[in-house]
């Protein structure tokens, strides 16, 4: 369990990283009203970089006035959590 734990973290790192990156794309695009990543994209992201999702919505300032966006992100944040909570208990 230890090493697959392990063998996760670069893993995660990645997701994370690419995910606020993503995030920042996304707003400058919205800035340049050029085309945008669509917002099922945008969660389906945030379910495996929560932590790089919520990153790049708090300092690009992206997607924090839109509640129904807000509704979705934070259901799959409670998504995270359960799987993280399954994952540390077995």
């Amino acid at each position: 369990m230890q090493q697959i734990n392990v063998r996760m973290i670069p893993f995660l790192v990645i997701a994370n990283l690419i995910t606020f990156g993503v995030f920042g794309f996304d707003k400058l695009q919205a800035k340049r009203q050029q085309w945008r990543i669509s917002e099922n994209a945008l969660l389906g992201l945030s379910l495996i970089g929560i932590v790089g999702a919520a990153s790049g919505m708090i300092l690009f300032n992206h997607k924090t006035s839109k509640k129904s966006f807000l509704v979705k992100f934070f259901i799959v944040a409670l998504i995270d959590v359960v799987l993280l909570y399954r994952l540390i208990r077995h």
